[in-house]
């Protein structure tokens, strides 16, 4: 879950602080406990090349974990704008809460508008927001949705996720270039066949 500070005005457009919750870190331990388990599976890190890997490691991990705060932006819609806002292809990288390995691929975000409309590019902040964490690519394609739902009230709002998954493609199944694909839709986006045929059709079009 994400907290928020709210800094909105009688000016326009409006602005929302947002600032993803993260838990206390300790970057020393975290070093510490990779080292060990690099040495438990059986990783000599007394040469020079290895011998920094647990830092790098630890730093690369807190990386993945950490989005970075964004101020969502929000406009009135003042041209009674319709039709939809579609932004395809936004990557993304996140980490399989089951193995600790990436997945890594795109995704597709649009939206009905109804009285406001968003900066475009706050689209991929959220995108970031829920990737950055420990996940699974169908809850974070339902976060996602939910959130832009929340915040937009908009009339109608579409997710698709298209990810490789490490987990899949390097271990177990072993099956390289396998792609899952998830989706969420709410509003006209879910009820209204012609709406959601065009989301559809569209988002096809950015494979």
């Amino acid at each position: 879950m994400q907290t928020t500070e709210l800094i909105e005005t009688a000016a326009v457009p409006s602005r929302q602080h947002v600032t993803p919750h993260a838990g206390r870190r300790d970057m020393s331990a975290a070093e510490a406990a990779v080292a060990s388990f690099l040495a438990a599976l059986g990783v000599d890190l007394s040469g020079a090349t290895l011998r920094d890997t647990p830092g790098r490691m630890a730093r690369a991990y807190a990386e993945l974990l950490t989005p970075r705060e964004f101020d969502l932006t929000v406009f009135p819609n003042d041209e009674d704008y319709d039709e939809l806002v579609l932004v395809q292809s936004i990557g993304f990288r996140s980490l399989c809460e089951h193995h600790g390995l990436p997945f890594i691929g795109t995704a597709q975000v649009g939206y009905l508008p109804g009285d406001r409309i968003i900066g475009i590019s706050k689209l991929a902040r959220v995108v970031e927001m829920f990737a950055c964490r420990p996940q699974t690519q169908e809850r974070m394609t339902r976060q996602i949705a939910d959130w832009l739902g929340e915040h937009l009230c908009p009339k109608g709002v579409g997710v698709v996720l298209r990810a490789e998954h490490l987990c899949m493609t390097l271990r177990g199944a072993q099956a390289p270039g396998a792609t899952t694909v998830t989706s969420a839709l709410d509003g006209l986006l879910l009820k209204d066949p012609r709406a959601r045929s065009e989301f559809f059709t569209l988002t096809q079009a950015a494979r």
